[in-house]
């Protein structure tokens, strides 16, 4: 008995996808799958970056306008969260070079709410740590600030920071360090400033 028509050609095509999933590589996404699936990985990679919420919807949206002028050459081998970590560090300084001087914000999303039964004192204080915290990591370099938010803001695992950007493991320690030093002289020197105020601040 023959084969049916077309046996032959359905074989090549099950035998591709096998080699295809053995190398690990995805069949291309729509843009609109992409946006859907990342959407969440972008917001949260561009707050890590430093964008505070009044920006961070034109970051979001020009994210997205790279990633749907450049998807159709992306390299489905790679993965994509590291494609997208790169386009949002290169958004996040674009936005940090023209951004004008402004009033201090302090991103609740990122350091917490503030306690409802504490007093008055208590509330105050909590605040200005927070805002004394955001100025330091405004004035941190990106890619060790992103790394140093994930691991001691977001407490995630450094294994699980080197998948989520591609980068090795030993890289996210390198950085973690880097950005533990580069943290401690920032603060020094903001407690110092603070000081010559006379403490406000």
């Amino acid at each position: 008995m023959k084969d049916p028509p077309n046996a032959g050609i359905q074989e090549s095509v099950e035998q591709c996808l096998d080699a295809e999933v053995l190398a690990g590589r995805r069949p291309p996404r729509s843009f609109a799958a992409v946006h859907a699936e990342h959407a969440g990985f972008v917001w949260a990679t561009l707050q890590r970056f430093g964008i505070h919420p009044p920006d961070r919807e034109d970051a979001f949206q020009d994210v997205f306008i790279v990633v749907q002028r450049r998807l159709p050459a992306f390299d489905w081998a790679c993965p994509v969260t590291t494609w997208l970590f790169a386009i949002c560090r290169r958004v996040a300084a674009s936005h940090r070079r023209r951004a004008h001087p402004r009033h201090e914000h302090v991103s609740e999303e990122v350091y917490g709410v503030a306690d409802p039964a504490a007093g008055p004192e208590e509330i105050t204080s909590g605040n200005q740590a927070r805002q004394q915290l955001d100025r330091i990591l405004q004035a941190m370099d990106l890619d060790r600030r992103a790394v140093f938010v994930m691991f001691e803001i977001e407490e995630m695992p450094c294994s699980e920071i080197a998948n989520l950007i591609g980068i090795p493991v030993g890289t996210v320690y390198s950085r973690l360090h880097a950005a533990r030093k580069e943290f401690a002289v920032l603060l020094t020197r903001t407690e110092a400033e603070r000081s010559r105020r006379g403490g406000i601040g």
